[in-house]
């Protein structure tokens, strides 16, 4: 088994200047003495080893790609700091998911849901016509089930298109009500 080299004895502020000039055996140095206490300390907060590893691990690969940038001072406060932060990232995004999720339905259950309502409303709305006097029900069905214009059922009825239009518009508002009774149908008129 092959040992790293670390610099024993060397201070936080050495090492630091150590590894912006890219010194390998300062980052490991580094890594060896701090990766436990960064890990430890997460743990405790986020409760999960898997992401706690990926965090610390992501703030060394931070720390090695931008060695030559670093003006530390504290090197242990830092990464502490570090941590909180990639920390207080991770929760926060990992709410914000769980969030998005529970307000998305699993397209499985909008289709159901969707086809159970739609059944619903056309029962209630069979039921309704039905209640409709037979002049009314039929310029109804003649508007809605054979999309013909006001125009063209009064020719077929032998009425005015003023009077279609006026007979939809009473149906329509009785229909509007009568769902409204039923449950919150009426948004869809």
């Amino acid at each position: 088994m092959k040992v790293l080299p670390l610099y024993d004895g060397v201070d936080d502020k050495a090492l630091v200047e150590k590894l912006r000039e890219s010194d390998m055996v300062a980052f490991n140095t580094i890594y060896f003495r701090y990766a436990a206490t960064l890990y430890d300390y997460s743990l405790n907060i986020l409760m999960d080893e898997d992401e706690c590893t990926d965090a610390v691990q992501d703030i060394f690969v931070w720390l090695w790609e931008n060695r030559s940038q670093l003006n530390i001072t504290h090197l242990k406060g830092y990464l502490l700091a570090a941590v909180k932060y990639k920390l207080t990232r991770l929760i926060i995004s990992s709410r914000r998911r769980e969030e998005i999720l529970k307000k998305v339905p699993s397209p499985a259950e909008e289709v159901t849901e969707e086809n159970m309502e739609l059944k619903e409303l056309k029962a209630a709305i069979h039921d309704f016509i039905a209640t409709l006097p037979p002049q009314a029900k039929k310029i109804f069905q003649m508007s809605r089930e054979q999309y013909l214009t006001n125009r063209e059922i009064g020719q077929q009825l032998g009425l005015s298109e003023k009077t279609v239009r006026n007979q939809l518009t009473i149906t329509l508002r009785k229909l509007k009500s009568y769902l409204g009774r039923l449950s919150c149908w009426s948004v869809f008129l």
